[in-house]
């Protein structure tokens, strides 16, 4: 690095160079003294300076609910995806787990330029036909102070979080508490899987928002997007507020969280049987509770709502405890008073974390709690049964909003409306980490487990990005803008009730500033008949019409050969955004070039729908 062997200081002090970047960037991260950066900011040809940054990770029956069908569909007409090389950028990986078993997989693709890295518990052996390569970036982090160690990571491609082993099976897999990341490791990764080839590059991770030349994750994914590689990202899960999004530039697919038609329940059975309920609980453990006392703190209301403080332990002992709650169940102080077990009544059971409830548990919607408060009051010596591990399919309505999805539009570019899909990130079995604990079951005990139910628009852009795999494996010749467009003309908007997809938070119909386009539908996707393609100058000239600088539109798109000649905000994107105000009448014309990817010729017809409802 001759650049930064020029660089001098009066102590001695020497930088630290960390990594080169060839493809997302010309340049280099090094460990730099304030004298060292004046010198180099005033070196001819220099562009930008940026300080490291960190982000954070968004933290088996889906492709049913997706319709994908081994027999027919997009998955067979896909070959299954095979040739498609997928780079997720995440913790690392658990090679072992059987999602990762190669078994029927054929050849590694000849055009594959990675490398299986060898570190700490993890060498070449790991990799297989299925996992076909991995490395670990850490020097960013490492200059930070941060030592890595088997108590705290792995030194090595090898996953200690959970999380990227969780997204990989979730994209890539067979059928079968927060990270922060620091930007100079990412933007490495970044680089090195677009080196190594890659068709398709997820990332569940974000930054603090900036404009896009301030952005690790928009800057890379430009130069990803020129060289014909599908970008998906998470959108973040700071919702249900407005202008939340998350890696909303406009070369990325930005994806938010829903449900699916699967809850994990108990049932709930009190005493000689007549009256039961069915409640949801992500409790893990296949247990059986017969015939246990309940407890009820009726008259109080502190008691009734399980307060702080507000239960006594020999009052609880050896029972289960009723609350009522109208937020977020708590369990913590049935918890801390020692009683076996909870049943709470809650408006807020609908997203559930496994890691918030030590003890048994069951939310019970408010209206069958409602029936065991009149239940429990009219009778004496009630006694419940409990039985947990409880899956029920086909429960309506889904899919929903998950509440904790980031919200558009995107104060950074308000012209395109994001987010552009929904797909399945709420209550997500994927593969896990088995040395790291899985969800807790009772006091100072947790399982350890292969596979792991955690929600996210983590989870979420793993789904995009294995259809995007599949959709460019069966139609290699389309662009990624074209892949997008099909996924997002396609998807729906109306749940399996027929009706408005709902916002799980207000329990309205959700907005395409909730879902985008709607959620994916990957068969539907497989024909689109038109597709609104975008070129590399398109963006350029929706930059332009940003007011971005010529230095500033360089840093993002690396070349200075450009021209803001036919700069325009109307971006041939799949969707339409206008911004208005309640004091001016506007009036605005959109412009789209649409492509016919169907192979004969034919003839549509342009129909406006829905606008009465704005």
């Amino acid at each position: 690095m001759s650049t930064l062997s020029s660089l001098s200081s009066s102590d001695g002090v020497l930088p630290l160079h960390l990594y080169t970047y060839n493809h997302v960037m010309d340049g280099f991260s090094a460990v730099l003294s304030r004298s060292h950066l004046e010198q180099l900011e005033r070196i001819p040809g220099h562009v930008a300076t940026y300080e490291e940054t960190f982000g954070q990770i968004h933290t088996t029956h889906t492709p049913k609910f997706l319709g994908l069908n081994k027999r027919v569909g997009l998955w067979p007409v896909s070959s299954f995806g095979d040739d498609m090389i997928i780079g997720i950028i995440d913790t690392g990986i658990w090679p072992e787990s059987e999602s990762f078993n190669d078994a029927g997989m054929p050849p590694v693709p000849s055009r594959w330029r990675g490398t299986c890295e060898s570190g700490t518990d993890f060498n070449s052996s790991n990799c297989n036909r299925k996992l076909i390569g991995a490395r670990s970036f850490s020097q960013g982090i490492r200059q930070e102070g941060s030592y890595i160690n088997k108590t705290d990571d792995y030194d090595s491609p090898r996953d200690y979080e959970g999380h990227g082993t969780h997204t990989s099976s979730t994209a890539a897999g067979n059928v079968v508490p927060y990270t922060n990341y620091f930007g100079s490791d990412t933007l490495a990764g970044m680089d090195q899987a677009i080196e190594d080839g890659v068709d398709l590059m997820s990332l569940s991770l974000g930054f603090i928002e900036t404009l896009f030349f301030n952005n690790p994750i928009a800057l890379r994914a430009f130069a990803a997007m020129e060289k014909g590689i599908f970008v998906s990202c998470s959108a973040g899960n700071a919702g249900p507020h407005p202008y939340t999004i998350l890696n909303g530039a406009p070369w990325i697919t930005t994806v938010e969280a829903g449900s699916i038609d699967r809850d994990f329940a108990a049932h709930v059975t009190v005493s000689d049987g007549s009256v039961s309920f069915t409640g949801k609980s992500i409790y893990p453990e296949n247990l059986l509770v017969e015939r246990v006392p309940i407890y009820f703190g009726h008259g109080n209301e502190s008691k009734e709502a399980c307060d702080s403080f507000s239960l006594d332990p020999k009052d609880v002992e050896g029972k289960y405890v009723f609350c009522v709650q109208s937020d977020y169940p708590d369990p913590s102080e049935i918890y801390r008073a020692g009683a076996l077990g909870a049943i709470i009544s809650s408006d807020g059971g609908q997203f559930l974390r496994p890691y918030d409830f030590p003890i048994p548990y069951v939310v019970l919607s408010p209206k069958d709690g409602v029936l065991l408060k009149e239940y429990l009051l009219k009778s004496d010596d009630v006694k419940v049964s409990v039985k947990f591990q409880v899956t029920l399919l086909g429960t309506k309505p889904a899919p929903q909003v998950a509440y904790f999805s980031s919200r558009g539009p995107d104060r950074r570019d308000p012209w395109i409306l994001k987010p552009d899909l929904l797909a399945p990130g709420l209550d997500i079995l994927a593969a896990w980490a088995p040395n790291r604990e899985g969800a807790p079951i009772r006091e100072d005990e947790s399982l350890l487990t292969d596979y792991k139910i955690i929600s996210g628009t983590s989870m979420a852009s793993p789904h995009i990005i294995g259809i995007a795999a599949l959709l460019k494996s069966a139609y290699p010749d389309r662009s990624s803008a074209a892949i997008r467009s099909a996924m997002m003309t396609t998807a729906f908007v109306l749940d399996n009730t027929h009706s408005r997809i709902l916002d799980m938070n207000s329990g309205a119909a959700a907005t395409p500033l909730d879902f985008g386009a709607g959620h994916v539908n990957p068969n539907k996707a497989m024909d689109p008949g038109l597709v609104y393609d975008i070129g590399v100058n398109d963006y350029i000239n929706h930059l332009c019409a940003m007011n971005y600088t010529r230095a500033e539109i360089k840093i993002i798109t690396r070349r200075s050969d450009f021209s803001c000649d036919q700069a325009s905000l109307d971006l041939n994107y799949p969707s339409f955004m206008l911004i208005l105000n309640n004091t001016n009448t506007t009036s605005y014309t959109f412009k789209r070039v649409l492509t016919n990817v169907v192979d004969s010729s034919c003839a549509y017809r342009a129909m406006v729908k829905g606008l009465h409802q704005l």
